[in-house]
């Protein structure tokens, strides 16, 4: 890290390796070596919006104890670290509205996430989480949460007070199912519960009206739900590497797919690598229309 010395702040060795910034707070020489002698606040990145601040891979097993005074930061990225945990301090942070924590080696999260009333972004994927506080569901700003990459199987109850949250990333976790908690979330328009250990995809999930985006790709999903059918929204439908062999006469209703997608990225309805019945792959090879047309004659015949 730098040796730089600021020339507005002059620094002394105390004990036991401690360095003293002059007239300010005792910080770690972990902290020095981030501060380079320069008053924290000078780090601080003041855009139109938002008042961030960044410490992307640098390494640090610990959060530094000078971050928990810059009471003004409302977007802070811890990303792409090695902590293995996040203090109760991260209260303090109450201006907080996107948290990134993506890419460290945290097991759990504190209950005083709670505090955080105006966060509205919050990334925690690609950690080690084994379970989540049921305090989170206090953060009623929330509309972005990413999981995806943990070792979670369930969520807490209250997650359904999560009345504001839009997008919704489970991907890659051990799920046996979709938490009942998620068919809460009226406002979702985005759901991705990919490469977990789905085996059906409940009724229920005709509760989220909202949804643009629904991916359960990579599962061993056996059925299509006909009350999928139902959220007329839908414009990316992602169940691909599953074990579908039939779909619903009603499918035809998902007019706003537009067409078959074959690239990931794409909008459309994603449904190869399953055992699909005769005559339905070709009818998919043939396209969205020519399925739909099928099903829709099937239906009234």
């Amino acid at each position: 890290m730098g040796a730089k010395q600021s020339r507005a702040c002059c620094r002394d060795k105390g004990p036991r390796g401690m360095v003293l910034l002059r007239g300010r707070q005792p910080f770690s020489s972990w902290d020095d070596s981030l501060l380079s002698g320069k008053d924290p606040r000078a780090l601080l990145k003041r855009g139109m919006r938002h008042v961030s601040f960044s410490l992307v891979t640098k390494g640090m097993t610990d959060v530094p104890d000078f971050l928990w005074s810059l009471s003004e930061v409302q977007k802070l990225n811890l990303s792409h670290n090695q902590l293995r945990a996040l203090p109760a301090d991260v209260g303090k942070l109450s201006r907080l509205v996107v948290l990134n924590l993506c890419g460290n080696r945290l097991r759990s999260l504190p209950r005083e996430i709670s505090l955080l009333k105006s966060l509205k972004v919050l990334f925690v994927n690609m950690n080690c989480l084994t379970e989540l506080p049921a305090e989170l569901s206090a953060c009623r700003s929330l509309e972005v949460l990413s999981l995806s990459h943990n070792c979670l199987s369930q969520l807490p109850a209250s997650f359904a007070d999560l009345s504001r949250l839009r997008k919704l990333n489970l991907s890659n976790n051990y799920f046996a199912h979709i938490p009942v908690c998620v068919f809460a979330l009226k406002e979702l328009d985005f759901l991705h519960v990919g490469s977990n250990r789905l085996e059906n995809i409940a009724e229920s999930i005709q509760c989220l009206a909202s949804l643009q985006i629904f991916i359960a790709e990579s599962n061993n999903i056996h059925s299509f739900p006909r009350s999928l059918c139902l959220l007329t929204s839908l414009e990316l439908l992602n169940l691909n590497n599953n074990d579908i062999q039939t779909l619903p006469d009603e499918l035809y209703l998902l007019w706003r797919l537009g067409r078959i997608a074959w690239n990931p990225m794409d909008k459309g309805l994603h449904i190869s690598h399953n055992p699909l019945s005769k005559p339905l792959p070709e009818l998919v090879e043939g396209g969205l229309e020519m399925l739909f047309s099928y099903l829709k004659d099937k239906k009234h015949n």
